[in-house]
């Protein structure tokens, strides 16, 4: 079988708006990410949903993802600010929730506009000890995330599940996130959680307005778009990778929602450059 590669996570900043232009499955599909993720929005709305919990987001919202946590985001109008991928951050002590603060006081605002605007002056210079100063500055943000999750712990349940259905679907969506790409189904995920397929499937439709087995196929076929564009693993080693029993039934999932079948797909990309 082949194994799907894992790219190094790494430090980097993205503007919102650009953020906000990539596709709108990658956007809107419920995934984690291997390292965690600052967002920092100063325009805009849109809803974003972490854990399987869908909340609305504004401007001087700041938003912190772990590693791990599944989430999507839905931008509703423009949306402008930053979003801080950390990387390999061994020796950070970051908080292990999801935080969700929406910053009220003026103060507040520009603490944190600083903080990020002082890690892109660094990430950008060729100064010498840049990188000693890139992990200062992180070590202030990481810092300053603590203290707004004891300060701000309204906020801080925000993002928190609040209900038993969010619970449930919080402890699902991590289950998902680690075994999405073995051939469990719906009724196996629900049993390794102590519940039936009917109870998860309604938690799930109440805490973010999708089914349990809609959750694992959009994860699936999201990796699925991503081997196609990026790799030449052949399709039925990506079929079998993502646990879907046939390569058929892979090809036929994948058409019914990109609107063509994974050989296609790949083409478009290979003309476009796109694969490596």
């Amino acid at each position: 079988m082949t194994t799907i590669p894992q790219p190094k996570p790494r430090l980097q900043t993205q503007s919102l708006a650009r953020f906000c232009n990539g596709p709108k499955w990658q956007l809107e599909t419920l995934r984690a990410l291997r390292e965690p993720l600052f967002l920092w929005v100063t325009h805009g709305q849109g809803r974003i949903s972490i854990a399987g919990s869908t909340r609305g987001f504004h401007p001087h919202n700041a938003i912190f993802i772990p590693a791990g946590v599944m989430h999507s985001f839905h931008a509703m109008t423009r949306v402008q600010g930053v979003a801080l991928h950390l990387g390999d951050v061994h020796g950070l002590e970051l908080p292990d929730r999801p935080l969700h603060l929406r910053l009220r006081d003026g103060g507040s605002q520009v603490e944190v506009s600083q903080m990020v605007d002082e890690i892109q002056r660094e990430l950008d210079s060729n100064k010498p000890f840049a990188d000693r100063a890139v992990k200062l500055q992180l070590g202030l943000l990481a810092v300053w995330l603590e203290r707004h999750s004891v300060e701000n712990s309204d906020d801080f349940r925000l993002a928190a599940p609040q209900n038993a259905n969010e619970r449930l679907v919080a402890r699902y969506t991590a289950l998902l996130e680690r075994e999405f790409g073995s051939n469990l189904n719906v009724t196996d995920y629900a049993t390794a959680l102590g519940v039936t397929a009917t109870h998860l499937t309604r938690a799930c439709r109440a805490s973010c307005g999708r089914t349990a087995m809609a959750l694992l196929q959009e994860r699936r076929l999201f990796e699925a778009r991503k081997l196609l564009a990026e790799t030449r693993i052949p399709v039925q080693d990506i079929a079998r990778n993502l646990g879907f029993s046939t390569p058929g039934y892979f090809a036929r999932a994948f058409a019914q929602q990109v609107g063509q079948p994974p050989s296609a797909y790949r083409k478009a990309h290979l003309r476009q450059g796109a694969i490596h």
